[in-house]
């Protein structure tokens, strides 16, 4: 992942660990408070949603524990595509521009340009250089696109 993408986890423990998980344990306190568990709504609720945060510490913790932290500010430049190029493709035919940065799995955000590395676009570009062509299967087909450009800033 990137530094950018570990920085987003951290926030997102913080928020969690700080502010949801007291927040949470208020709720099933107050939930408490209006008897029977078995068909308090309430309860069920706030239990559901404890595991959810629960399990989704768990999850950054692993993934923060486990990472390997690539900063691409500090990559030399290189003259194919690999995690964390920013690519601009073409797409043949109708000339239609896209740029994208090839991301890990929590920073994906096509929205935002950032795909997962895994995904079939990414692992399409994967290895190529400037001025290849790559076809890419979509729903609607095979679409062909021209590799524009490559950097790593």
């Amino acid at each position: 992942m990137t530094p950018n993408g570990a920085a987003d986890l951290r926030n997102e423990l913080e928020r969690l660990e700080q502010r949801e998980r007291p927040y949470i344990a208020t709720a099933l306190a107050e939930a408490r408070v209006h008897g029977d568990l078995k068909e308090n709504a309430e309860y069920h609720a706030a239990k559901e949603k404890q595991a959810f945060i629960e399990r989704r510490i768990r999850e950054i913790h692993y993934k923060l524990t486990h990472a390997t932290i690539i900063d691409t500010s500090e990559m030399e430049e290189r003259d194919h595509v690999e995690f964390g190029a920013v690519v601009e493709i073409v797409k043949l035919g109708d000339s239609t521009r896209v740029e994208y940065r090839l991301v890990g799995e929590d920073e994906a955000d096509v929205n935002a340009g950032k795909i997962y590395i895994g995904s079939p676009i990414a692992q399409a570009l994967m290895g190529r250089v400037t001025g290849d062509i790559v076809e890419i299967d979509v729903p609607s087909g095979c679409v062909q696109y021209e590799i524009k450009n490559i950097s790593y800033t």
